[in-house]
């Protein structure tokens, strides 16, 4: 959505949140679909067989759908959820979100390291910056975003970060321009809701142990 609320055509089709009742980009939302076993399927990459059935990609509303039996009434047959359900989508959400990561990387539009990261920055080359959320504080001031919205991702800790650069541990990554980069910042913002990040910190979290 564009500033004013006016809609761009980078928002996408639109699709119907069976919790909230209101209709967004379907780029922030999450599809499911009922599977043979009549078991409630997220199909995070938007691409299986059936009817979809959408719901805002928000941790709230992910429970409200399970708790009042919103997919059921969505799929108009009985349906089976899996324990932890809506823990499982995070971890889904999070695998997706690395696994993009990791091919940036390997396309040569991620990088890990302070030094890189600047370097980016000083040649103007950044498109998106990523801090660990469990790094220093002062340490990450010393990294700004590029200008602009979706320019910054400060919810993945420091393993998951290292896990998509193949490291132990990275507090300080960056991302090129680029439709992979592109993908990242969309699916990173899924992940977002579905682990309540507010202002680039997960909610409850102690800022001062980030």
């Amino acid at each position: 959505m564009a500033r004013g609320g006016k809609k761009t055509e980078q928002d996408g089709p639109e699709r119907r949140c069976i919790v909230t009742g209101q209709s967004q980009p379907a780029r922030g939302l999450i599809r499911f679909v009922v599977g043979p076993d009549s078991g409630i399927v997220p199909d995070l990459a938007g691409k299986l067989p059936g009817r979809g059935i959408w719901v805002s990609a928000d941790r709230d509303a992910l429970t409200r759908a399970e708790d009042k039996k919103l997919f059921a009434r969505a799929a108009r047959q009985q349906v089976s959820l899996p324990e932890g359900f809506v823990d499982l989508v995070e971890q889904l959400q999070t695998k997706r979100v690395l696994e993009l990561l990791s091919l940036a990387r390997k396309g040569g539009l991620a990088v890990a390291g302070y030094e890189k990261c600047r370097d980016l920055a000083l040649k103007d080359q950044m498109f998106v910056l990523l801090q660990a959320s469990d790094g220093s504080p002062r340490g990450k001031t010393k990294l700004r975003p590029p200008d602009g919205d979706d320019s910054y991702i400060g919810w993945l800790n420091a393993q998951e970060l290292g896990f998509a650069f193949g490291r132990e541990h990275v507090i300080h990554a960056a991302l090129r321009s680029g439709g992979l980069s592109k993908a990242v910042v969309q699916e990173a913002a899924r992940l977002a809701g579905l682990r309540q990040v507010i202002g680039g910190t997960t909610a409850g979290e102690d800022k001062t142990n980030a």
